[in-house]
């Protein structure tokens, strides 16, 4: 009986057992870490939605600057301010004067509310997206 467990001279391999047990532990460490690196890449992308927002906030106010008759801002004038939006990021902007909004959103695949900046009398105030 004892002869069936032990190798005979020059055999080599492993056991079923020992098997067994390595794909348990791989599949213990998948369990854990999938999870944690979707986390992660959701706070990624709701840090690109943040990014977009402030960076179309800033060449709204440069748009300003330029333009000091102006009274309304939309995408095209943003662009003109040199605001180029992150891939897959739609981004709506809707300012007259010193009040209105900007909305940066993702494609759905995110996971991720939008981003929006609230602008009232000239004060910007951003409402940072939230993980789904």
């Amino acid at each position: 009986m004892l002869r069936m467990f032990t190798k005979k001279e020059g055999e080599k391999g492993f056991t079923l057992i020992e098997l067994m047990i390595v794909i348990a532990i791989i599949g213990i460490l998948a369990a854990i870490a999938i999870p944690q690196f979707i986390q992660y890449r959701k706070r990624g992308y709701v840090s690109t939605l943040n990014s977009d927002c402030k960076n179309a906030y800033t060449a709204s106010v440069a748009y300003t600057v330029d333009n000091p008759d102006v009274t309304e801002i939309n995408l095209d004038a943003l662009t003109d301010s040199g605001y180029s939006q992150t891939a897959g990021v739609t981004t709506t902007a809707s300012l007259n004067g010193n009040s209105g909004s900007i909305t940066c959103e993702g494609p759905s695949g995110w996971g991720v509310t939008s981003a929006t900046i609230t602008v009232t009398s000239g004060v910007m105030s951003l409402t940072a997206s939230s993980i789904q």
